[in-house]
């Protein structure tokens, strides 16, 4: 959703040639990939990070664009609520200290801006969902001022014909109306980008969609919304509701909503382009003045904006991404899984174990999606985000016998995962000692069972014994969090409560 969207009606002129561009489009994606003019393997990868803005007393601040003046920089853009920010990490080739590397670029960055919006009594908390946000908080009036996200707002409304209702049961369960999109602003997520060929495309899909279960349980980091302790990772059942075009009537057919996990293993990139052409009515019917085929036909190489705009607002946990570099085209894979924070530290482990393990399931001869029913892989993610690290996953069993297992995810990741995305590394050519580093702060988040969301959530129910209402022990844990988060130790590493107090002694798996 980077484009520069310009807000206006739509009639039905512009529906009709937009599906006709997009179909163009869909044409011309396929005679690039059979002409093979894809860009060779660079071993690319890309980072981006939303963030939430709020102030010394942990509530949110609305005041995006005022940051983001004082910033001045274009590695940081608006994102759908005032409260929000996003920062963009130039592209990086895997390979040697790259994950060292990203923590560096990634904690000046912070820090800069983290400064800049202290100058507006504000700052920058990395961290699923804010827990300090409220009703009144996620209102249509404080939508990011840019086109593009009213224009967005306006169409997913008119689409569905009513207002959106949240319902979550967790721990405890949140029921409530919203009469936009804005509860979509409270998710905010780190997108892992991995540069891939055509041939490639399918199987590191399937790794990413095999393991998102695992990058869940071991990253949870967003347990609360509006004062209620929900999902152990509560962004997913949020922004599937905060997005739902479809009327209770469609969700009944088994229409499918536009966030969505998929319902399949996949064997080329254009299987999902195709899939989200014909599934999805587009949002933003917006044209632009290239024509892909006569590009194509003149030896060009199109940029399909209709196709990319349409692909933007199909939400897939694990997206394809077409693009243009050098006048090169190229495919992505974009993993979008992952809560943000809670330190610069966590971020770049859980990148190091995804980039791992997905090179290493992408490898295998017998992959492990030819073993794992799709919807067992959809299942896994389901039950990650509701228990987070105390999850159980089903997974293929080793050996010959074949069949599934159910196991504890922390089971799971030390026993089979670890050392699969230790290989992966290797197979980067990343440094011993950034791969051990980096791998070692998941290895302890699952001996000591603690990620984002245990801490969160531990912290908080110690300051309702020690005598807090439920928003001051909120807002408690909050400020809490943001110190933590600044000092920038691994989450596994902090004290559960409000004070430097010992924490208890914590389980080791067994």
């Amino acid at each position: 959703m980077g484009e520069k969207v310009v807000a206006g009606g739509f009639d039905l002129s512009d529906r009709q040639r937009y599906r006709r561009k997009l179909h163009e489009c869909l044409e011309g994606l396929e005679r690039l990939l059979a002409e093979k003019r894809f860009d060779r393997p660079k071993n690319m990868m890309g980072l981006e990070i939303e963030l939430n803005l709020a102030g010394t007393d942990g509530m949110p601040r609305m005041v995006n664009a005022q940051v983001l003046e004082r910033i001045a920089s274009p590695d940081f853009q608006t994102e759908l609520g005032m409260f929000n920010l996003e920062v963009n990490v130039l592209p990086h080739r895997l390979g040697g200290r790259v994950f060292d590397q990203l923590a560096e670029e990634l904690s000046a960055g912070l820090g800069y801006a983290h400064r800049q919006a202290a100058g507006i009594d504000a700052g920058v908390v990395m961290i699923g969902i804010l827990p300090t946000l409220s009703r009144a908080d996620l209102v249509a009036g404080n939508l990011s001022a840019v086109d593009r996200y009213s224009l967005l707002n306006e169409q997913i409304l008119m689409m569905r014909g009513e207002d959106f209702t949240l319902d979550i049961d967790g721990v405890e369960r949140l029921i409530w109306t919203s009469g936009s999109i804005v509860p979509e602003a409270a998710c905010t997520s780190v997108q892992l980008h991995l540069q891939v060929t055509p041939a490639r495309f399918s199987a590191v899909w399937n790794a990413a969609q095999a393991v998102t279960a695992a990058q869940i349980a071991v990253g949870a980091n967003s347990p609360f919304l509006f004062g209620r302790e929900l999902w152990r990772e509560s962004r997913p059942p949020l922004f599937t509701q905060a997005t739902d075009t479809r009327p209770p009537e469609l969700q009944a057919q088994g229409v499918r909503p536009r966030t969505w996990f998929g319902e399949r293993w996949v064997d080329s990139a254009y299987e999902l382009f195709a899939e989200n052409v014909r599934y999805f009515p587009s949002l933003l019917p917006i044209c632009d003045e290239e024509e892909p085929l006569r590009v194509l036909a003149e030896g060009g190489v199109p940029s399909l904006q209709e196709l990319v705009l349409h692909n933007g607002t199909v939400y897939r946990w694990n997206r394809p991404v077409y693009g243009v570099a050098d006048g090169v085209p190229h495919l992505r894979v974009e993993n979008r899984v992952l809560p943000a924070g809670p330190t610069v530290t966590d971020v770049v482990a859980n990148a190091a174990f995804y980039y791992g393990l997905v090179r290493t399931l992408a490898d295998e001869p017998r992959p492990v999606w030819t073993r794992l029913p799709f919807a067992e892989a959809e299942a896994n993610f389901d039950a990650a985000c509701r228990y987070g690290i105390d999850a159980r996953l089903r997974w293929p069993r080793r050996g010959r016998a074949g069949g599934l297992v159910s196991v504890p995810a922390v089971r799971l990741v030390l026993d089979e995962l670890l050392p699969m995305a230790a290989a992966g590394l290797d197979a980067w050519g990343i440094e011993p000692a950034d791969r051990d580093h980096y791998l070692g702060i998941i290895e302890e988040r699952c001996r000591r069972r603690v990620n984002g969301a245990t801490w969160q959530v531990d912290t908080y129910h110690r300051a309702l014994a020690a005598g807090l209402e439920r928003d001051e022990a909120l807002a408690a844990t909050t400020r809490r969090y943001s110190e933590l988060m600044h000092k920038g130790d691994p989450v596994h590493t902090w004290p559960v409560g409000l004070t430097e107090e010992v924490s208890a002694a914590v389980p080791v798996v067994r």
